[in-house]
């Protein structure tokens, strides 16, 4: 049985490094290199986006340094392994990086054989002590690589978790929030949210989370889309159904044809605003071919950062989904109002729908229909609950 190949992320400031690495990366068959940046900054958001099992990770890089990376890619990524790269042998780089959460500790100039094998024995949790390093370091590495063991396991038991809720249809359950023509107080369409049963219990956006960070964040996201879709024959035909999903599930063949076969037409697919796209390119096609099918693109968070805007410029989306946090008190803050004022005007100039989200209270709504938002959803206008809810 082959091996399955290692997703590797490489973040080095020095270019001639950086790039002899990714060759190296590149040409070795039993690697895959999911991206290749210079600084702390970057290395995070490609983690967070990617989910590679290494990090090599600069210890002396701009954006804090593989400190910062490392302590970043452990929150966002927690199973990725991190293997740290200096040109120095110092005890105080070495100890730093252990308490940042380090594998191993290689000094650049080494054999690419050794570095191969670092990254294997990472995947596999356990660690690798450059023979540069001084042997003084020797045994606090060793207790540190220690607990990698530990941490593959838990990652083995995070994987076996997510896998069983995959397959039980029992172990969550979808709710469905009403989105509202705001004069009308007519039912335009309704987001599909998953609810899980647990242990353990919490909410839905980090069972997500978890799953992406052993590598299953698209097998939950269809199994949800799957069970959301089940229910399209009980929607009216004037009622949408919206789906939220990440830019690697919607690029998938999977869910191009879950789609196919339940019908499109009455479907809204919801990318959210703190998902990273890597390549436009790629996601626009996977759009194409759903719009084909009669999906609507929706941005869903727009307004709560810069990369919304950057998938509304690039994805030309049906709708707009406005942050809670621009629609929170929008009736006492003029900054809020002159943003959402923007963006309706943007949208009517582009074709396109606001969604208010968020609306918890009679001054907030009464403000959006005075800007002239059509469509909102929250608390005030209805609960996420199962269906009927028409």
């Amino acid at each position: 049985m082959s091996r399955k190949r290692l997703r590797v992320l490489i973040a080095e400031d020095n270019p001639d490094v950086r790039e002899a690495l990714s060759e190296l990366i590149s040409h070795e068959p039993t690697f895959v290199l999911v991206g290749a940046v210079a600084n702390a900054t970057d290395a995070i958001e490609l983690a967070a986006a990617r989910q590679p099992d290494v990090a090599l990770l600069d210890v002396r890089m701009p954006g804090g340094g593989g400190r910062a990376a490392a302590e970043g890619i452990t929150l966002c990524s927690p199973g990725s392994q991190l293997i740290a790269l200096s040109e120095h042998d110092d005890a105080a780089s070495v100890r730093e990086m252990l308490q940042a959460g380090v594998m191993g500790y290689l000094v650049k100039g080494g054999l690419n054989t050794e570095i191969v094998q670092a990254i294997k024995s990472a995947a596999d949790g356990k660690g690798t002590l450059s023979r540069d390093v001084t042997s003084g370091i020797v045994q606090a590495l060793s207790q540190h690589l220690r607990s990698g063991s530990q941490t593959s396991e838990r990652r083995r038991s995070t994987k076996r978790r997510i896998r069983d809720v995959i397959r039980d249809e029992h172990a969550f359950t979808m709710a469905f929030q009403p989105i509202v023509e705001l004069r009308s107080s007519a039912i335009a369409g309704v987001e599909a949210l998953a609810r899980f049963v647990g242990p353990p219990r919490r909410a839905p956006d980090l069972w997500f989370s978890e799953a992406a960070s052993v590598g299953l964040g698209t097998e939950l996201e269809l199994a949800a889309i799957r069970k959301a879709c089940a229910t399209l024959p009980r929607l009216p035909r004037d009622v949408y159904l919206s789906i939220n999903l990440s830019p690697e599930t919607l690029a998938t063949v999977e869910l191009y044809e879950l789609i196919a076969e339940a019908g499109g037409t009455s479907l809204v697919a919801e990318i959210t605003e703190h998902a990273l796209v890597e390549s436009y390119e790629r996601v626009a096609g996977a759009v194409g071919r759903l719009r084909a099918l009669g999906v609507r693109l929706a941005v869903d968070d727009a307004g709560a950062g810069f990369a919304s805007f950057r998938h509304i410029l690039n994805l030309s989306p049906e709708l707009i989904k406005l942050d809670l946090t621009l629609i929170r008190d929008i009736h006492l803050d003029g900054s809020k109002r002159a943003l959402t004022s923007g963006l309706i005007s943007f949208a009517d100039k582009s074709g396109a729908l606001i969604v208010a989200e968020g609306i918890e209270s009679a001054p907030e709504l009464e403000t959006l229909v005075e800007l002239g938002v059509l469509y909102g959803q929250g608390y005030l206008l209805g609960r996420p609950s199962p269906l009927p809810i028409i």
